[in-house]
């Protein structure tokens, strides 16, 4: 097997012609007579003792071929491509040039990572804008977290106030006649949620257990329904049950039972710093996002189809990961979304297209600068994906290769480089 040409097509495109000796290419041929002669009938013979040569007289001289090269062409293209020297990506595409007469000859277009160039990026400019931290912002999280440390008590003599949740039965009349959905029992409804139409909530608040009244609303101009869009409604409404929240109060205590802080002025500070790091870390991301964008528009690469495509299928692959680790999948989810694969993939093209130029331009910067990924690096990220996998560093080692771990790892610098690099506003 050997390497006979490589040429040069068009953008990172090659088409390599390799060749298998006629002797190795015959004992394939052998093979898959011996392989496939059993399941074949020719009059006047039992089942599968007919000789090679009346079958290929049968049934063509080539009966046997494809199964042969099938057999033989992974090893001659691995030996051709190392041979070649060149950076394959995506998948191959193979052609029979000859067979049958001396050496098998094939043939395959492959694609190659493109010859990558691209200047100044050392020096980029970005802006980082660090939102301040509000008090209304510090107020939501407190209200989150409070929320979840509230107690639900049933109010039995009183009437329902907004926030409280009232199970209510409820029928709804447009000019004293029902309406289709307009009716509904035993609903869970949380007075100022929002969840029905605008001034019913209010209308329930104040009203008692088992007390029958009417809630007059007005449909919403834009209602979905369009037969009852802007109409006027009368909903005969009877509650059935009133769980008030009770919120913990804002003091020393609730800061002990939400908190490692004595004090609800200690939770509050550290509540605010930790907002302010989230703040930073938005703004630290922006920036990257800058100077991603910045790599891109100064990259200049003439990139294969194929490179595009291997990323989105990776893209696509990921998110189907994710949602089988939901107890999900892709059919269901397209099932429930109505979206296809080939809209997926659309979806999905654009960020797959970035993320090829954002890896060529941090490899070529990579290459440029000399960064080497050690031994220290390479251990520390096996670790980080063992424990963010659950997975032993030992499974992680036997999954990844190292080598494709130091790219990664290299590329990790690259951007480092970048960004340490980069003049910042």
């Amino acid at each position: 097997m050997s390497l006979i040409k490589s040429e040069k097509g068009k953008k990172s495109e090659y088409t390599l012609e390799f060749s298998v000796p006629a002797e190795k290419f015959e004992a394939a041929v052998s093979n898959a007579f011996h392989k496939k002669a059993k399941n074949i009938t020719v009059p006047g013979f039992r089942k599968g003792k007919a000789p090679r040569s009346i079958i290929e007289k049968m049934y063509g001289k080539g009966f046997f071929y494809e199964d042969a090269i099938n057999e033989v062409l992974p090893d001659a293209f691995d030996e051709a491509l190392k041979e070649s020297k060149l950076d394959m990506v995506g998948q191959p595409e193979f052609d029979i040039v000859s067979v049958g007469e001396g050496d098998l000859v094939l043939s395959a277009k492959i694609a190659v990572k493109p010859t990558v160039k691209i200047e100044g990026y050392a020096g980029i400019k970005v802006k980082k804008e660090v939102a301040p931290v509000t008090e209304e912002e510090i107020n939501r999280e407190v209200e989150l977290v409070r929320g979840r440390n509230s107690r639900e008590i049933e109010v039995t003599d009183g009437a329902a106030e907004m926030n409280d949740v009232c199970t209510i039965d409820y029928e709804g009349f447009v000019d004293g006649v029902p309406f289709e959905g307009g009716k509904g029992s035993d609903y869970p409804l949380k007075l100022g949620s929002g969840n029905f139409i605008p001034g019913f909530e209010e209308q329930v608040a104040g009203h008692k257990l088992e007390e029958k009244f009417d809630v007059k609303v007005t449909f919403p101009k834009d209602y979905h329904a369009k037969e009852l869009a802007g109409k006027d409604a009368v909903f005969k409404t009877v509650i059935h049950k009133i769980t008030h929240v009770e919120l913990p109060a804002l003091d020393d205590d609730f800061a002990k039972d939400v908190s490692e802080f004595d004090t609800y002025a200690e939770y509050l500070a550290d509540l605010t710093a930790k907002l302010e790091k989230r703040h930073e870390n938005e703004a630290d991301a922006k920036v990257e996002e800058q100077i991603m964008d910045a790599l891109v528009e100064k990259l200049k690469a003439d990139i294969p189809e194929q490179m595009f495509a291997a990323e989105t299928e990776n893209q696509v692959r990921d998110f189907d990961n994710r949602l089988r680790m939901q107890g999900l999948d892709l059919n269901t989810y397209f099932k429930y979304t109505g979206l296809t694969l080939d809209k997926m993939r659309e979806q999905f093209r654009p960020q797959a297209e970035k993320q090829v130029k954002i890896r060529l331009a941090l490899e070529k910067i990579a290459k440029a600068e000399k960064l080497k990924a050690t031994k220290e690096d390479i251990d520390g990220e096996i670790k980080r994906i063992a424990e963010a996998y659950s997975m032993t560093e030992e499974d992680v080692r036997k999954a990844v290769p190292e080598d494709s771990i130091a790219e990664d790892m290299k590329v990790k610098k690259a951007m480092d480089f970048v960004k340490a690099a980069a003049v910042i506003e």
